[in-house]
Parts: structure tokens; sequence; C-alpha cells
């Protein structure tokens, strides 16, 4: 099981001050929002059980129904901006890749090629032959890869593979 060491920031704090919760890590939440939509819940299976471990998830709005709509009402830069100052705020990087894109694709190897941030990526098996092979053949050491079953399972998963600091 992996630890990861938290390092927080003040809006953080006071949001999980002002909730009364113990707010471990920054979770940047990876879930595709212009391509394959068919885990979607499996995606809002992973981020509420994240926020049930106290982590703050930076990204939840992706698990809405009208991610899609939201975000093409803001300017593709405002998205980018964003996007890349919640990825250097992260503690942690976890994606639902089984629709996986190219925005996921971008995320997780900035990630991986420019920080030293871990991250888990969670695909249901029968998807497995669907996505990239950069994404099931990942053998970066900061990377874990997390098949799974079913919804039932995929909590189990994420509560093991996300240890609190």
């Amino acid at each position: 099981m992996l630890s990861f060491s938290w390092v927080g920031t003040r809006e953080l704090w006071y949001s999980c001050v002002r909730l009364a919760l113990p707010c471990l890590m920054n979770v940047y939440f990876g879930f595709t929002v212009a391509g394959n939509r068919s885990s979607l819940e499996a995606a809002k299976r992973i981020v509420s059980v994240l926020q049930s471990m106290g982590h703050e998830v930076l990204t939840s709005h992706l698990v809405r129904e009208d991610a899609w709509d939201a975000d093409r009402r803001v300017a593709p830069q405002e998205i980018f901006a964003r996007d890349m100052a919640w990825l250097a705020q992260c503690d942690l990087f976890a994606a639902e890749v089984s629709g996986s894109s190219f925005g996921l694709g971008f995320e997780t190897g900035y990630l991986l090629g420019a920080t030293q941030r871990k991250t888990i990526l969670f695909y249901e098996r029968g998807a497995e032959r669907r996505i990239s092979l950069l994404i099931v053949g990942n053998t970066h050491p900061n990377c874990i890869l997390v098949p799974y079953s079913g919804l039932d399972e995929l909590e189990d998963l994420v509560r093991h593979r996300v240890s609190s600091p």
C-alpha cells in the first residue's frame, strides 16, 4: 500500500475546518468529459469514497451529468490554466480510465513526466482491450494500475490503494 505525504494549502485547510473534516490530501480526480462516459457510476463511486475518507477532490465536478456543458461555457484557455493549477496543487492523481481520453493521457503523462506525484489509474477489467496500451502497460514507479470487476470491489480497492498519511 502506498502512503502519500500531504502538502496542504491554506484554502484547503479553511474548507476542512469549516466543514469539520480531517482533510488529508488534495486529490485531482481524472475522468473523461468529452470521451466515453460509460463508467460514470464508477467515477462517482471513486469520488464519493475519496471524500468519505476526508480527502478534498479538486475535480469532483467531473462526475456531474452536466460536466461537458459546464466546461463548454468556459474558454479553453481558462480550463487549461485551472486544471494545470489543480495538477500543481494536488497530492495525488487518481483517475477512472475505462473511457480514457486525450485529456486523461495528457494529465497522466504530465504528472509522471514532470513531477513526483503518485498516480492511481482505475479501470474496468472488461474495458482493458479498449484502453490505450500506454495506460495498461504503464510501469512507471509512481503509477499504480488498479483493474476492478464491479462497483463493490472498486470501493474496497479505492480504500486500500489510497492510504491516509
